[in-house]
């Protein structure tokens, strides 16, 4: 499975919110640290804020905040709501795309168990899993996965 960049960059802002849960982000000081164009963070930033997994605020000390603990965010949760409206392929669309074998496809069903084993196997981890440090220029995660 490929992840679109808007998922990668979406997981990559909240591994950095996650380092700091009670503080406020900018989109500009956000998307300076991932070398992106606001408009692109901020449409990751409101899809987020859509699904509630982060809180928004306009103005002088506004900026994106946690709207919950990151320990209470599944990552499969996270990665479902990035994604959606993405298929992993063209037949499992809602329109079920193009595809000429409808029908008599035994490759779907074993598809779509695929996509759910990959979001459940990312949903036995939270955000607080792969927090960054607190020291943005640091990689390292807060705590250590143990599985």
């Amino acid at each position: 499975m490929r992840l679109t960049s808007f998922t990668d960059y979406g997981l990559r802002m909240l591994m950095r919110m996650a380092s700091a849960p009670d503080r406020s982000f900018s989109t500009a000081e956000l998307a300076g640290e991932f070398g992106l164009k606001r408009n692109h963070l901020a449409k990751i930033m409101q899809r987020l804020a859509h699904v509630g997994l982060i809180e928004t605020r306009r103005g002088g000390g506004g900026g994106a905040i946690l709207a919950r603990r990151p320990e209470t965010i599944r990552l499969g949760d996270i990665v479902r709501h990035l994604e959606d409206g993405q298929a992993l392929v063209e037949c499992l669309a809602p329109d079920g795309g193009a595809c000429t074998l409808d029908g008599g496809c035994r490759l779907k069903t074993r598809l779509r168990r695929a996509e759910r084993a990959f979001l459940d196997g990312l949903n036995e981890s939270t955000l607080a899993d792969i927090a960054l440090s607190a020291n943005p220029g640091d990689a390292r995660p807060a705590s250590s996965d143990t599985r």
